[in-house]
């Protein structure tokens, strides 16, 4: 459906070439300091036509509050908000009457509904993370107030080009423990923190475009100063949750948290995080943080960090065999604007998902504090 979270709860709405996209927020704590100000700068680090490496398409994505809010701050009812398609082109799109796109979602869209968005991708459009992007920041400030959340994702893959994502690797691990979002988009375009191969994933994305085609890449994300005990066993554990989050993105086709998939090779005996206790945080602490800052679903108080693979495009330039609709074969080169490689963009795109999964928990989490606290 297109509604996320429990407590904390958005719907998003909109195709990639109607009047508008946006969401509905439900859940904000009333009384939270909250004007455009405080949204805009996530929107336009999602934007189109940042740089070359980016579609083209020229939407300036302005938010606009219509509800929920009164003289700068929220009133706890429903927060509508609202970015205008500015840039349409549906004559884009005409060749998708007669032929699906390859590894697009204009098929099974007509399969399932009986109907479909005539123009761009619809529902399926990465356009649709307008809503998500717009209700994560109202998130990140929740819990930037609430408890000093950092959150802060980066490019760490383009195509075969990637860092070192190591668990046990000292400079990942310090990597995950300083980057900002400054150092991010202060690294150019692509959005690596690490200049060693930087320039390199530049010229993969560039190489993917100057040939018509398409190449994809992995996004990390580091959540600092998380509270212990977010995280609802046994079906709803924190990394679930995340895990649902981030594959409900466009062309999401990979997660993995903590030691990910390279944990398996790794003896318990060395995989294990040992606890100690930190004089200065008063609490047990883990040594190594295997674990990606979650155990038995509950968050632990370390950094959560994971990673999304976001697969290469599916619609390019470059002509592909196809068929019809009615299964007469035929050749497809897409006319529509779209990115060479989606992982710059979808940097606050991870991020807001982050928030979003991140605030719904910490307001459950409060809800059963003040409920044992009345029986205790």
């Amino acid at each position: 459906m297109s509604s996320f979270g429990t407590l904390f709860k958005v719907t998003t709405y909109g195709e990639s070439h109607c009047k508008s996209v946006g969401c509905i927020v439900d859940g904000v704590p009333p009384g939270l300091e909250l004007t455009e100000d405080d949204i805009q700068p996530q929107l336009t680090r999602r934007r189109p036509g940042q740089s070359k490496l980016t579609t083209p398409r020229n939407e300036k994505d302005r938010v606009f509050i219509q509800s929920g809010t009164e003289k700068g701050k929220t009133l706890g009812t429903p927060i509508g908000m609202l970015v205008a398609n500015e840039d349409q082109r549906p004559h884009d799109y005409s060749e998708t009457d007669l032929y699906p796109r390859p590894s697009h979602a204009d098929y099974t869209y007509l399969c399932k509904y009986g109907i479909k968005a005539a123009s761009g991708g619809g529902r399926s459009s990465a356009r649709e993370t307008i809503g998500r992007v717009a209700a994560g920041a109202i998130a990140e400030k929740f819990l930037k107030k609430a408890n000093n959340v950092e959150i802060v994702a980066f490019v760490s893959q383009v195509g075969s080009v990637k860092i070192n994502r190591d668990a046990q690797d000292p400079k990942f691990i310090e990597l995950l423990n300083t980057v900002t979002r400054e150092q991010v988009d202060a690294a150019g375009p692509i959005r690596c923190p690490d200049p060693t191969v930087a320039d390199a994933m530049t010229k993969a994305v560039e190489d993917a475009r100057d040939s018509k085609d398409s190449i994809g890449g992995v996004v990390t994300c580091v959540i600092r100063n998380v509270p212990i005990g977010l995280g609802e066993p046994v079906f709803d554990k924190l990394e679930a949750q995340l895990a649902h989050a981030m594959l409900s993105l466009p062309a999401t086709k990979g997660f993995e948290i903590g030691s990910g998939f390279a944990g398996v090779e790794i003896p318990g005996s060395k995989h294990n995080d040992a606890f100690y206790f930190d004089e200065e945080t008063n609490r047990l602490r883990t040594k190594t943080n295997n674990s990606g800052g979650i155990q038995g679903g509950i968050s632990n108080g370390e950094n959560i960090y994971f990673s999304v693979a976001f697969k290469s495009v599916a619609t390019i330039s470059k002509e592909q065999a196809t068929a019809t609709y009615d299964g007469k074969k035929g050749v497809l080169a897409a006319r529509g604007r779209h990115d060479p490689n989606v992982t710059p963009r979808a940097i606050p795109i991870v991020e807001a998902m982050a928030a979003l999964v991140l605030a719904d928990n910490l307001l459950i989490q409060k809800s059963r504090d003040a409920a044992h606290a009345i029986v205790a």
